[in-house]
């Protein structure tokens, strides 16, 4: 049997931005204010982002069982909604606009891996989510995309390319199925 070289796999050229003290801290205060159904308060919450670095406009909701990866690459804009169990692996710069919503389970995954490259090389991209954009529940939003103002990824669907304004898409991956 061949024997993998370990040392191929550091992905040595990402950097999330911030020191080992304040990830750790982020790390613990993550699972114990966001991730559990205990603690519903949405305004804790947002101090909590804010006091990391997030930018978190007016009016922000967010629902229990949340995960954000790093707060200090987040800006959410006015009165949007944040679900139950909605999981933003943001590892690069990510920007929720004005009245979006991401429903139960929505997945916004700013990064990946080249299968092509033998070190299975880390591939990233920034996600914006313009104002009153709509990921329905259980909806994967994938690194590089931008969803255009008032666009609906509909239930269980996967966006691979961007999403046009005022236009609702579906399935995997997503495709244009109508304008709203």
């Amino acid at each position: 049997m061949k024997k993998t070289d370990l040392s191929l796999y550091n992905n040595a050229a990402y950097h999330p931005r911030a020191n080992l003290i304040k990830r750790t801290l982020w790390f613990y205060l993550n699972a114990l204010f966001f991730k559990t159904s205990l603690i519903p308060l949405s305004s804790l919450k947002v101090c909590l982002l804010r006091l990391f670095g997030a930018s978190v406009g007016k009016g922000v909701v967010i629902k229990p069982g949340v995960s954000i990866k790093y707060p200090w690459l987040l800006q959410i804009g006015d009165h949007s909604w944040i679900g139950e169990d909605v999981w933003i692996d943001n590892l690069v710069k990510l920007n929720i606009g004005n009245h979006v919503c991401l429903s139960q389970g929505a997945l916004l995954l700013s990064g990946s891996h080249n299968y092509k490259d033998p070190a299975f090389g880390l591939i990233t991209g920034s996600i914006i989510l313009e104002d009153g954009a709509w990921i329905c529940a259980k909806a994967i939003v994938t690194q590089g995309i931008t969803a255009g103002s008032h666009s609906i990824l509909s239930a269980g669907s996967i966006a691979t390319k961007n999403l046009e304004a005022y236009t609702i898409y579906q399935g995997n991956p997503a495709t244009k199925i109508k304008h709203r």
